[in-house]
């Protein structure tokens, strides 16, 4: 491990305390005080407690981004990949050396567990260190031609400057896995995180500015919606990366069409876990359980529909209920605690609405429900974990917890009486990020890879979870463009030309 590098404090405070920090925004190697309008971000398990606050950027703000980014990019395409690669390693040093004060203000700030929020910010240093050592990879291609003396060479360039928007549910590792090859591919960035985690945002940008990244070529700059619309408007911005909810994906990307400049969107998901008649369920429930509830539910790759083999069914649901009966959901700094709550009061009433839908609608509560909410009269954003099995036939097919993403801890379930069935009742959604078959046989694991229509498969282990080597994305609606991490990420944040050689 590289020595530990101390991470200048933004505003006088340093990882981990329990005060508020002032929000601050990274502008040309500069930390700023923004004067839009004011944000305050609080600690969803406790919203008396307020983590970070300040005022936010405004369009001129954004604008001196993007000129910084432009004059500081160039010269950064002409260091040595390895040296850039360096400046990745360092900064995963420097997250690595405070991954529990990291974590803990992941848990106030967003609200994952104590374990959860250690977990992410190490994930977060594995990515850099991945991409750190882009330079010891494959960088371009060598063809002949059919000419005499003559050979084609296909070289990677960067794009140039890079908007990059992220979610709140991992706010320090989706950044990494986004900033980290643009970085490393010789690209500048401007980002717009979500606006509930500013706190988490300042701190991964601290990490990379102690590892010695120049100035202009990471850009922070907190700020609502419309500077996301901004963002990708300018036209000193020659690409767009995206994290987040389908309908603003898809409006994004129709601004980055009407531009013509090229975008990756990661967006919804509706992931289904398949538990066969073959399967030992002793696994199965862990890992189903897993992949609803862990993050309370808030992953793109979350579990929220579970498809049973009818003769497993009422057992399967016992082991799951039995197993969800000691899942102790509450504050997250609580080292007891498996489950915090969701991002905010808004989040919970939303969710909560959905609940109440789908069980107008015919669904029953296995497990959770307002009806029952333990957290009722707290100040907190706590939902009960909630298992709901729906109707069978069309009435479950058109179900809102069949269809649409709730992004916190629901688990809708529906009986199949076949394997084929099963399969059928998986594709059911617009969506086509992740999926989790449960199976001993080898021949129907075969067959559900080329029968479910997604971009992860998981074979015996929860529907969430990605590697940095490897592609994540989705197919149907859950994704744009290019795959991210792994070599998918040099597709997009690096674009080839081709040279004909002659000497």
């Amino acid at each position: 491990m590289s020595p530990a590098l101390e991470m200048p404090a933004t505003s006088g405070t340093a990882p981990g305390g329990t005060g508020t920090v002032p929000l601050r925004l990274l502008i040309d190697g500069d930390w700023v005080p923004g004067n839009g309008n004011h944000l305050t971000s609080v600690n969803p398990s406790n919203p008396d407690e307020v983590v970070a606050e300040g005022g936010t950027a405004v369009l001129a703000h954004l604008d001196r981004a993007v000129l910084a980014a432009r004059a500081s990019q160039r010269a950064w395409n002409r260091t040595p990949i390895h040296e850039r690669g360096a400046v990745l390693s360092r900064g995963a040093a420097a997250l690595e050396s405070q991954a529990d004060a990291l974590g803990l203000e992941v848990s106030r700030e967003e609200g994952k567990t104590l374990t959860e929020g250690r977990a992410e910010v190490l994930r977060a240093a594995q990515i850099l260190r991945y991409f750190a050592a882009e330079g010891d990879r494959v960088a371009g291609e060598h063809f002949a031609s059919p000419r005499a003396g003559e050979r084609i060479i296909v070289t990677r360039k960067p794009l140039g400057v890079v908007g990059i928007i992220t979610p709140f549910n991992f706010p320090i590792a989706i950044p990494a896995w986004k900033i980290a090859p643009a970085l490393v591919h010789g690209n500048a960035v401007v980002w717009k995180p979500a606006s509930t985690v500013p706190l988490l945002a300042m701190r991964l940008a601290e990490a990379l500015v102690a590892a010695g990244l120049p100035a202009g070529l990471l850009n922070l700059v907190v700020g609502p919606g419309p500077l996301g619309t901004a963002l990708v408007q300018s036209p000193g911005v020659d690409a767009m990366s995206f994290t987040g909810s389908s309908g603003v994906g898809r409006a994004l990307a129709a601004q980055a069409a009407v531009r013509g400049i090229p975008m990756q969107g990661e967006m919804g998901g509706k992931n289904a876990a398949l538990v066969l008649d073959d399967a030992d369920l002793d696994l199965a429930s862990e890992q189903v359980l897993f992949g609803a509830f862990r993050s309370t539910g808030q992953k793109c790759t979350a579990t929220s529909r579970l498809i049973l083999a009818d003769s497993i069914a009422d057992e399967f649901l016992e082991r799951l209920t039995l197993r969800l009966s000691g899942w102790l959901t509450g504050d997250p700094v609580d080292p007891d605690i498996q489950m915090g709550p969701v991002i905010n009061e808004a989040a919970r009433r939303s969710i909560t609405s959905g609940i109440n839908a789908a069980v107008k609608a015919g669904a029953v509560a296995i497990a959770g429900t307002s009806a029952e909410n333990p957290f009722a009269g707290t100040p907190g954003a706590f939902i009960a974990p909630t298992v709901l099995e729906l109707p069978t036939g069309q009435a479950g097919s058109t179900n809102i917890a069949w269809r649409e993403e709730f992004f916190g801890p629901v688990l809708a379930v529906r009986r199949a009486a076949t394997t084929e069935e099963a399969f059928g009742l998986a594709d059911e959604s617009d969506f086509g990020l992740s999926a989790a078959l449960f199976t001993r046989d080898l021949a129907t694991v075969l067959e559900a890879v080329d029968a479910l229509d997604v971009g992860i498969l998981h074979l015996n282990s929860e529907s969430a979870g990605s590697d940095p080597h490897v592609p994540f994305g989705g197919t149907k609606k859950s994704s744009l463009g290019p795959k991210e991490q792994g070599g998918a990420a040099k597709d997009f944040y690096t674009h080839t030309t081709t040279v004909y050689l002659r000497g």
